[in-house]
């Protein structure tokens, strides 16, 4: 039986000449090498979309971008968006990334990117001109533009009653056409897999991957909301307020786009395109096999510390068990805060006072605790610093 071997383009044999190769022959190695490439190229895309190197890529190109005024300029966006554009429709001829981006649930994300990456880069564009402004001796775009008051009536409302309109109107066209129904009522006996909330919840559900409900689902998000409303309260800074700017806030802008980008929207990215059957992690051209299981091992910190690095058993009483994760929780929340205050925030320590001082880097703590733990569970198979069962206290 002779041996079949499918070319790159339906229809097309070796030598033979096709419509999409312009009439032109394409020797059978070619087409090996070319799948040979493309094959390589995917697995490698598959390999960074692993949480433990996408995590780390995405918060290095947060910073380069933040060190290069350049990719915030006009030119730089459109390199960004036509190196996005070029990586959606060429990861299309996928069959399984087609599979996930085209799903109508998902369409919202896919949106998402385009319009957190637009905005961002909005702002951050309107900053940075207006620090080449301020240099230059000028002043900055805003009041420039007008120094009179804009009227609520007729201005602003016309614009967002006009804008309300038309956002209707797309969404209704939205609703005929892409088909995304609500599923039937919850069912025990019948759950999906994988089993995901709604899209803008899904940061809190990969949260809790890595700590305990009442932490994930109550405690963190509280945490959020408070230090928004603490934020205006805490900030001493004078500056940026009315105008674009990065230069006169860089430490502010990092902190929020790192907690926003990083934290949250790449966190929804991650649930939604990237978890998979069993909760598993699939890179973005991988099959989403539902028998694909990878058996983890997790252990807490007490069982590091007593049974492995001290060859002994764990003791029976509790405070003792995890004594260890206690000391390094209370030291990560008291020293660090010092620390910071002695070398890299002494000016904010000094303009903001202890008490101000104590409760930003509280909120800090807090927020970079996150992937500090989930880059714990990723290396070590971490689950628990502190684990105390006998209460239904686990951190």
């Amino acid at each position: 039986m002779q041996e079949y071997t499918p070319s790159a383009v339906p229809g097309e044999r070796d030598g033979e000449e096709s419509f999409f190769t312009g009439g032109t022959p394409v020797p059978r190695h070619h087409e090996e090498f070319g799948g040979a490439v493309m094959e390589f190229v995917q697995t490698a895309i598959n390999t960074l979309a692993d949480p433990k190197f996408l995590l780390p890529i995405a918060l290095l190109m947060l910073i380069i971008s933040l060190r290069t005024p350049a990719f915030w300029s006009t030119k730089g966006g459109l390199v960004a968006l036509s190196l996005i554009l070029a990586f959606f429709a060429v990861s299309m001829l996928n069959p399984n990334f087609r599979k996930i981006v085209t799903k109508p649930d998902n369409v919202p994300i896919v949106m998402l990117i385009f319009l957190v990456g637009f905005f961002v880069w909005l702002a951050m564009h309107q900053g940075f001109e207006n620090d080449r402004r301020t240099e230059q001796g000028l002043p900055s775009k805003e009041k420039e533009v007008t120094n009179d008051k804009v009227w609520v009536w007729p201005d602003l409302v016309y614009t967002e009653f006009i804008s309300t309109v038309i956002f209707g109107a797309v969404m209704v066209i939205w609703s005929v056409f892409l088909k995304a129904p609500l599923e039937e009522p919850a069912n025990p006996s019948l759950a999906p897999n994988p089993s995901k909330a709604p899209w803008y919840f899904l940061g809190l559900q990969e949260m809790l991957v890595y700590y305990d409900p009442w932490i994930a689902g109550v405690l963190l998000p509280g945490l959020i909301i408070v230090g928004l409303m603490a934020t205006p309260f805490l900030d001493v800074n004078p500056k940026g307020n009315g105008y674009f700017t990065f230069k006169d806030r860089k430490y502010e802008i990092t902190v929020f786009l790192f907690g926003f980008v990083i934290l949250w929207v790449l966190l929804i990215i991650l649930g939604t395109f990237l978890r998979g059957p069993n909760w598993n992690f699939f890179g973005p051209y991988e099959y989403w096999d539902p028998h694909y299981l990878i058996p983890l091992n997790n252990v807490n910190l007490s069982e590091f510390f007593y049974v492995k690095w001290l060859g002994t058993g764990l003791p029976s009483n509790w405070f003792l068990r995890e004594l260890p994760g206690i000391i390094l929780v209370i030291l990560y929340l008291t020293v660090t805060p010092l620390v910071f205050a002695r070398m890299w925030f002494k000016k904010f320590f000094l303009s903001m006072g202890a008490i101000r001082y104590q409760i930003m880097m509280f909120l800090l703590l807090c927020m970079f605790s996150l992937p500090i733990k989930m880059v714990l569970r990723w290396t070590f198979n971490l689950k628990y610093i502190v684990a105390i069962p006998e209460y239904f206290f686990n951190i």
